[in-house]
């Protein structure tokens, strides 16, 4: 079988068959960000002629953290990946995946997100590879801010544009992500929704910086240097040093020593003015989190059992609007009780649920959700964590990081919730209704996904009624 082309805009592409689907991996939607281009916002794909392949992933762009990339590879960060289950279909609904990792890793060639079996169910899946870190969100005299932003809105454009010609609508398109990639997703509501119909948002984080702070992280770590004229590795090496470094000296930065990463989208007044708590146009969104967000963190840091009345008083200082309002709520908490239900509430569940009301207030269609099902894998120490859904929601129980959190062989009700959720992914994607009853602001009906799911009003009340006008601020730090 001649393997499956496409004609874009720039030009023609030759991607494989697998499994019955047509895969197009390594698309370029715009010109390789370095020398000139360099922090600059993206610019257009030049033309070419002939057939390119597009069989191999992209490379990374300069990853911060646990994630290493080879220094020699290609400096053709800006690319997107298509599967789609016809490319000769026409009008199929397009997810368009944004990876997260802290705003400082993005992989969008992950196994957790292989989209084969959204793409069995009938969906258009591109992932997409998008400046992070320096690269893409520090804060540089004479380049824009909100690189990765750029970046995000250029394959949104490129979508809108070329996936007609593998079978998609353009009329449909649902944008996803989780963490990070949902922190995108709540600032793209307001920079881009004429490039997206529909958005799935998984444990959204309140993150974002000042200038003045901003500023300052950058002057950290340029070390006296240009960071202009410094190997953009190097510079992902800076970065990794600086956010293990920063752990502790609130004195100096705030709530951001609390954060792990120094960078995160800026409210710089020109690419984003204001926060999507702010307000946002009301659109058909399908937002969520986990229960246990924090557990995560705790888990992989070794701190788990280690939490003392100090560290739960630190977290109330830094993040709580009102300490003794959580003291109130939860009378008998222990301290990592306390501790891990503020930093949870704080970085993901009501940013998430205050992202939903917003919306709701808006006029949209909204649906919320919380994952309570617990991880059974890894001595069943993570409950129902940070980026649980993820493998969830694709259907990839079976890759590395499924077998790590589920086991070698999931039981019957993480299968179901698995399904559940596939489903309400790509009923979502088609229609804008997952399948149970939208989110309005008198009532909070939320689906509770668990080995029995159900829908029930909001099943974190106490922490909302806590955060009930306190949405999350930019982050501005304290004078060092």
């Amino acid at each position: 079988m001649r393997e499956p082309r496409a004609r874009t805009t720039a030009g023609v592409v030759a991607g494989r068959w697998h499994s019955g689907r047509a895969e197009f991996r390594g698309i370029r939607y715009a010109e390789p960000p370095v020398g000139d281009l360099r922090f600059a916002a993206p610019v257009p794909p030049a033309p070419w002629s002939g057939v390119r392949p597009a069989t191999e992933f992209g490379p990374l762009p300069p990853q911060s953290g646990p994630v290493r990339v080879d220094s020699a590879h290609d400096p053709d960060w800006l690319t997107l990946n298509v599967s789609t289950p016809d490319p000769g279909a026409a009008g199929l609904p397009v997810l368009v995946w944004l990876p997260g990792g802290g705003y400082v890793i993005s992989v969008s060639s992950d196994p957790t997100c292989d989209p084969a079996a959204l793409c069995q169910a009938g969906l258009v899946v591109v992932s997409v590879n998008y400046r992070v870190g320096v690269e893409g969100f520090a804060l540089i005299d004479g380049a824009p801010a909100n690189r990765g932003l750029l970046d995000q809105i250029a394959a949104l454009e490129w979508v809108q544009h070329n996936i007609a010609r593998f079978g998609g609508d353009p009329a449909r398109v649902c944008v996803a992500g989780q963490s990070a990639g949902a922190g995108s997703i709540s600032a793209l509501l307001m920079l881009a929704p004429g490039l997206f119909r529909r958005a799935i948002a998984h444990s959204v984080p309140g993150t974002f910086l000042l200038p003045e702070l901003a500023a300052r992280v950058t002057e950290a770590l340029a070390e006296g240097t240009s960071l202009r004229d410094t190997d953009p590795w190097q510079l992902a090496d800076r970065l990794t040093a600086f956010n293990a470094g920063i752990s502790g000296q609130h004195a100096r930065w705030g709530p951001l020593a609390q954060l792990g990463t120094g960078v995160c989208p800026v409210l710089d007044g020109t690419v984003l003015t204001a926060t999507p708590f702010q307000g946002v146009p009301g659109i058909e969104l399908l937002v969520g989190h986990t229960r246990d967000e924090f557990r995560l963190f705790s888990v992989m840091a070794g701190l788990r059992g280690t939490f003392t009345a100090a560290n739960a008083q630190t977290a109330l200082d830094l993040f709580a609007p009102s300490a003794d309002g959580y003291r109130a709520a939860y009378p008998d908490a222990s301290p990592e009780e306390l501790l891990e239900t503020v930093y949870s509430d704080a970085l993901f569940r009501m940013p998430s649920q205050q992202l939903a009301e917003a919306n709701a207030c808006a006029g949209g269609a909204t649906f919320l959700f919380e994952l309570c099902l617990p991880a059974s894998g890894l001595g069943g120490t993570l409950g129902a964590c940070h980026s649980l859904d993820v493998p969830l929601a694709f259907g990839t129980l079976s890759s590395p990081t499924g077998r790590q959190v589920f086991g070698e062989t999931p039981d019957a009700a993480t299968l179901r919730v698995s399904g559940e959720l596939q489903r309400s992914w790509v009923a979502f994607a088609t229609t804008g209704d997952p399948g149970w009853a939208g989110y309005q602001p008198d009532q909070r009906l939320t689906r509770v996904l668990d080995a029995e799911s159900r829908t029930v009003p909001y099943p974190e009340e106490p922490s909302r009624r806590i955060w009930a006008g306190h949405p999350p601020i930019p982050i501005g730090g304290t004078a060092s």
